[in-house]
């Protein structure tokens, strides 16, 4: 997963991506950092032409703030610059794979 430092890097990679996968979190959530890594490998394993970007909320708040992030962790998928589905705290990766299979496929198969 890529860092996303700045509110312009990351509006900047929503335009230029057909789709991305954006992680807000921050060091101290203990649950973020087990969830991670999972969700990576399942994204890059089953969706890989989704870019994933990683938000650390406490350093970049405008970022949190103009998305309405306001707990961690937040996963927002983005299809064609379009925010297509957020999901917040209880987070089922398989649940996530179901959302977003249909769309990815209408994409890029």
């Amino acid at each position: 997963m890529k860092t996303i430092k700045s509110l312009d890097a990351f509006n900047q990679q929503i335009k230029d991506s057909t789709a991305v996968l954006a992680y807000f979190s921050h060091e101290r959530c203990n649950v973020c950092k087990v969830l991670k890594p999972k969700l990576s490998e399942t994204f890059k394993n089953q969706f890989p032409k989704i870019e994933q970007i990683y938000v650390d909320v406490d350093n970049t708040l405008d970022i949190a703030a103009q998305y309405s992030v306001f707990t961690v962790p937040v996963i927002i998928v983005f299809f064609e610059g379009k925010e297509t589905y957020r999901n917040a705290r209880n987070i089922s990766i398989s649940e996530l794979v179901g959302l977003v299979e249909r769309p990815y496929h209408v994409i890029f198969d």
